[in-house]
This record gives structure tokens, sequence and C-alpha cells, in this order.
């Protein structure tokens, strides 16, 4: 008796490991969500929905990605329901941005690190650059910061929100510029914040190279220096870096962008995900679109975006213990 019951436990243990098994090998087997922590149409909204156009290809996922929206205080209140409410079944995935969510977390006040998430791959990497109003007297960085000089804490200028790229991009220039400036964060995240430039609620602001490049396309900005360690030659090669401008800020704001799943997704389907999602941003029709957008690509691999997770880490670590 005792070994027909036994036999039978691995039976049952075998047919449940084999549907396991095949429900991942199945996968996906109806549309997946895909949460953005910031609102509709901000960079990475409108990228978001570019770089996922494409899922329900046979040669992709075979089954769509609808964007979600959860956005709120600069990432956290999307971020904070992936870590701690998401199902980690692969059918919510999460867009992530980096500095923004491993800055937050290391700031603290969060449910989440990097260690609550599982990255998929990454699609873009967008600087931060600084921008005017089109009829701004400021014509370069020179000019904004002899005014807040001239002005101390008087230079008014919008972000995204605090701990996110633009916030670090604007701790790193009041450092290398010796000044105090007035960052303002946006609650309607980097789609916002660039309104009120256009506007003039604010004298400039911080924001996506993709973003800020669109609204000066329309006329309706200025973009006068990029906080990165190159010019980006493709969209603005007449935008000169801040470290060109003489100020010694480096690449840490730059928002990298991609996907990932839960902390706990199984792996099958991380791995199906994996090899699935970096073909699908390298579609002509993807790059197509986003070229068209001035968002610009940097296709990573799972491997290659740990590795990105960490390094940023150390970091920001480092970063923000000196400011």
């Amino acid at each position: 008796m005792k070994k027909w019951i036994t036999g039978a436990a691995l039976a049952l243990a075998a047919m449940a490991g084999s549907a396991y098994a095949d429900g991942h090998e199945a996968y996906p087997e109806r549309p997946i969500l895909m949460m953005v922590s910031y609102g509709a149409g901000g960079a990475t909204d409108f990228q978001a929905r570019i770089v996922t156009m494409t899922a329900g290809n046979e040669d992709a996922l075979g089954m769509p990605i609808a964007i979600v929206n959860r956005p709120g205080a600069g990432g956290r209140v999307g971020w904070n329901w992936f870590a701690s409410e998401a199902e980690a079944d692969g059918y919510t995935l999460g867009a992530y941005n980096i500095p923004h969510f491993i800055a937050q977390s290391i700031e603290g006040g969060v449910s989440y690190s990097a260690d609550s998430f599982e990255p998929i791959a990454n699609w873009g990497a967008d600087p931060a650059v600084f921008v005017v109003g089109a009829d701004s007297a400021f014509n370069s960085m020179e000019d904004v910061v002899n005014y807040a000089k001239e002005n101390p804490g008087g230079l008014t200028f919008s972000g995204a929100g605090l701990f996110v790229g633009h916030h670090i991009a604007a701790l790193q220039l009041e450092k290398a510029a010796g000044v105090k400036l007035a960052y303002i964060p946006n609650n309607k995240g980097g789609a916002g914040a660039m309104r009120a430039v256009i506007a003039g609620e604010v004298l400039g602001g911080v924001n996506n190279l993709s973003d800020a490049f669109r609204a000066r396309e329309a006329g309706n900005v200025k973009i006068l220096g990029v906080f990165d360690l190159e010019r980006n030659e493709e969209f603005l090669p007449d935008v000169a870096t801040m470290m060109e401008q003489g100020f010694e800020i480096d690449n840490a704001s730059v928002n990298f962008r991609g996907v990932m799943v839960p902390k706990g997704t199984p792996q099958p389907i991380i791995d199906k995900l994996a090899a699935t999602v970096p073909a699908m941003f390298e579609n002509g029709r993807v790059q197509s679109r986003m070229a068209a957008g001035g968002s610009p690509m940097n296709i990573m691999t799972r491997d290659e975006v740990l590795e990105m997770w960490a390094a940023r880490q150390a970091t920001l670590e480092e970063l923000l213990a000196g400011l």
C-alpha cells in the first residue's frame, strides 16, 4: 500500500510538473499589460507604446501588449504597486527608468529596490537636457548660471519628479556651477514639466532629449545643453554637452528605459521574454518610429541590463552620498 501511494504521488508530481512546463511553453496565452509609472504623453509612455507595437506579431510574442499608466510621485506610485501587488506571472510587465527607481530606493521611503525586479531588456538611453522657452533671454548655459549667481534660488526650473534623472542632473548642475537653483518637480511628469516651460510658468527646465527634440521641432523651446559625455549627433548635433560648456557633469542622469517583471516570475517566462523582446526592439518599423520621435535607442539584453543596473547602483550611491 505504501509503495502504491508513493508511486501515485510521484506520478501526480510528474503530471503537475509536465503541466507546469507545458503552461510556460505556451506562454503567452492571453494579452499582456505593461505598467508605465508616468502619464500619457511623456517620453516613457510615448516610447513604450512604440517599442511594444509589434508584440502581437507571430515572430514576436504572438499577443499584444497594452500600456497601463500608474503615474505619481516621480514614478514611486507605479513602482511601489509593481513591487508589492503585481502578479509575477508574466502577464504584467513594467517599464523601468534608470537612474530613477534606483536613486529613489537609495533615498528611501519606497517599497522597492533593484532586487524587487527582474530586467528583461533595455530599449533606449535618453539624456537629460536643459530647456528654456523659445522666447527666453537665455541662449547658453553660461547665461543660465550667471542669472542663478545673481539671483540665488531665483532660477525656477521644472523636472519630472524627485530623484529621477532630471533631478539628478539638477543636483549635478548645482554642484558643478556652485549655484543654488529652484528645482520644481512637476506632478504631471515629463510632459507636465515641458508644458510648464512652454507656458512660461518656470524660467527653464530639465527634460528628456526626446521630449525636448519634439518641442524644439515645434518651435516651442530652445535646448541649451546636454547632460551626457558626448553630443547626440543623431538628433542634437548643434547642442554642446555640459562638459563642453565648462561644467564637470558626467552621464549619471541619462535615462535608460526598458522592460522588467516582478521578482518571483518563473524563470522559463523570464527566459522567453529575454529571448524575444530585444528582437521586438530591433524591428524596422519600431526603429523608424522611434527615430521620427527623436527617441535615442540603446538595445541591451537581459545580461547587459543586469550589469548596467549594478554599475548605476554603485555610481548613484557615490553621487548621492556626496550631494
